[in-house]
């Protein structure tokens, strides 16, 4: 019993496939390395933009433990 031979439509794909593997690696490695160094910098990610390194957000009359 033989195996049929590869239709050329497969080995096209392998190679698409390959590329879009290759593809998805190098952006996970460009994340990782991005966010180790973000982190190795120590900066602050702040998703409301109001703080910033080093600065105190204003006191509010509740925290100052003001009554209402």
């Amino acid at each position: 019993m033989s195996f049929r031979p590869e239709h050329e439509i497969h080995r096209r794909r392998l190679g698409r496939n390959i590329g879009v593997g290759v593809l998805l690696g190098a952006f996970v490695v460009l994340m990782f390395a991005l966010s180790i160094v973000k982190v190795t910098q120590g900066d602050l990610m702040h998703g409301n933009g109001k703080a910033q390194a080093g600065t105190a957000l204003p006191q509010t009359e509740a925290s100052q433990g003001a009554a209402p």
